[in-house]
């Protein structure tokens, strides 16, 4: 059937029905990439301010270094005394003292090594075989001893039948990194990698990928796991010495720098080629003489391009001087983790470069059952995990928000416009979200456009380990349960997993004054105490931790669906 009057112009039926039907499904689809866009908002909105909260558990960890040892001076050297014949051991002693068992199944490295040693564990880690403390050990040691004999920088040179292939974050991912391999090959001499930083935090399976990118290092030298409890110590130890010897960056071709992280304008490559890198324990505590030498004239080093890994670039050159804006759009960012936030929240890449050609990009991204599923479930997936650790930062700050809340409530109402409900939850959050976009997911607001402020922690709440704790107390040590654990984990010199009342009550005072928090002691004295389960004097960590946990209630009653963040 056709419209009548064709002379006018009008379009016939059919064709109007697909341009509606085409333009409804452009701003569905538009719709869905907004939601997934606010779910990565999030994600990383939450990632930035941890990363904050590390730099401030940087600083109580000094301030506690300062002042811890003189709380316990005497047992401190102690412990120190009767380590130290571990410690000084060379690395020949300590491993020999390491037994495989010939029940172990896993595999069995052979030092020098050789291919085949890297394709034993790669098929090893692939059916989830388990590498041997022995073997971690071992190359652990070797590595750390080439790494001693490099210089800050590596150079490398290209030529058209050498590229050389740039990966940045793995953030312990595996998978990606089988998925590069087998895209990209094997490394070897004619096929050089550099694996620019953070290769293993957070991700399930770090140590697996430290162990192959290392024994790839050892076997070709060309390129920038039973864990026995019993040695878990000396392993600990060996990374964070091995990790003071990774050098600063690669500079390839002499015209393209490989760092970590990001550059600014006062980057002197003289000075960062002098520098001990195995003194640096922290970029956030360098040592003073590194502000001395800074502040010397020096010839600074220009280079044209500069590849970062971690995704937040804000400079703009390589040198002291102020260099013209086009010398330096010059910045490409690689990201090698796929799937980082959630499943299908990214793809992953690496660069391969050669001199005197552009730069070849390659992505890719690990499938799961969950990538084949249709868009808007995937987005469902991804909103629903945002929402939920969002809900969990939210709740971890509950008193400070319902202060905030009512101090913004002149008329007592328990209600608020959605401006002053938005304007209270950045301050006290400071997560920098939209959060006028977000109000319909995380609140109720009623008819005439006014947020319920209470329903902000409605189908959530923080397990109390007694009814009578005290919430804000509560709220502080979900807060900072990770701080806790890792300062915990410092005083128990003993790895015992315990630690006596007077060492909990001593690491509360030091942290409950860094942190200026006014919290009543009998709280503290009365959760700790319920704790001790056996009355022996000593709590168990863990089971503290676990005390405090976050509760769901959503979870079995809403769909996935239900969830929508446009």
């Amino acid at each position: 059937h056709k419209c009548s009057g064709s002379g006018t112009g009008k379009a016939p039926l059919s064709l109007r029905a697909v341009l509606i039907i085409q333009n409804w499904f452009r701003g569905y689809r538009a719709r869905l990439k907004a939601r997934q866009q606010y779910a990565l908002t999030i994600f990383q909105s939450i990632e930035y301010a941890d990363e904050q909260d590390q730099i401030q558990l940087c600083n109580f960890f000094t301030f506690m270094l300062e002042n811890y040892k003189h709380i316990r001076k005497e047992e401190i050297e102690l412990s120190q005394l009767t380590e130290s014949k571990l410690d000084m051991m060379d690395k020949q002693d300590y491993v020999d003292l390491i037994d495989v068992p010939d029940s172990y199944q896993g595999p069995r490295l052979q030092f020098p090594l050789t291919c085949a040693d890297i394709d034993l564990l790669l098929e090893a880690f692939k059916g989830k075989q388990i590498l041997h403390a022995r073997y971690v050990l071992e190359v652990l040691f070797e590595t750390k001893k080439l790494l001693k004999q490099m210089p800050n920088f590596t150079q490398i040179q290209t030529s058209p039948s050498k590229e050389v292939t740039v990966c940045g974050d793995l953030h312990g991912k595996l998978d990606d990194l089988f998925l590069i391999f087998y895209k990209n090959g094997l490394p070897s001499g004619s096929n050089p990698y550099v694996f620019n930083g953070d290769f293993v935090d957070r991700g399930r399976n770090s140590m697996e990928v430290l162990m192959i990118l290392c024994v790839s290092f050892l076997k070709n030298k060309t390129y920038s796991i039973s864990y026995l409890q019993i040695h878990g110590k000396k392993i600990l130890q060996t990374l964070e010495e091995l990790y003071t010897w990774l050098p600063i960056g690669t500079i390839i071709d002499n015209e393209i720098l490989v760092v970590h992280g990001g550059i600014s304008e006062t980057t002197d490559l003289n000075l960062l080629h002098r520098l001990e890198r195995n003194k640096m324990k922290s970029v956030l505590m360098p040592p003073k003489e590194i502000n001395k030498d800074y502040n010397t004239d020096s010839k600074h080093s220009k280079l044209g391009v500069t590849i970062s890994a971690h995704g937040r670039i804000k400079a703009s050159g390589l040198s002291s001087e102020h260099l013209p804006k086009h010398e330096w759009e010059q910045v490409v960012t690689i990201f090698s983790a796929s799937n980082y936030y959630e499943e299908d929240s990214n793809r992953g890449a690496y660069v391969k470069l050669c001199s005197g050609t552009n730069p070849r990009f390659f992505q890719y991204q690990v499938t799961d059952a969950t990538c084949f599923q249709p868009l808007h479930q995937r987005v469902s997936t991804m909103e629903n995990s945002a929402i939920k650790i969002l809900r969990e930062r939210m709740i971890s700050r509950k008193s400070d928000l319902i202060h905030a809340f009512q101090h913004q409530d002149r008329r007592k109402s328990g209600k608020l416009p959605v401006s002053q409900w938005a304007f209270c939850m950045e301050s006290i959050l400071g997560l920098n979200l939209p959060w006028r976009s977000l109000s319909s997911n995380l609140v109720i607001i009623d008819q005439n456009g006014n947020v319920e402020y209470m329903s902000s922690f409605r189908n959530i709440h923080i397990e109390k380990p007694i009814k009578e704790a005290n919430s804000a107390l509560v709220e502080t040590l979900y807060r900072y349960r990770s701080d806790l654990e890792i300062i915990f984990n410092a005083i128990d010199t003993d790895h015992s997993g315990l630690i006596s009342m007077e060492e909990f009550h001593a690491m509360w005072k030091l942290f409950s004054s860094h942190y200026n928090l006014h919290i009543d002691n009998s709280q503290v004295n009365k959760i700790a105490n319920m704790m001790d389960l056996n009355r022996d004097g000593s709590i168990d960590f863990t089971e503290f931790l676990k005390a405090f946990y976050v509760v769901h209630k959503y979870e079995t009653m809403v769909k996935p669906e239900a969830t929508n963040l446009a």
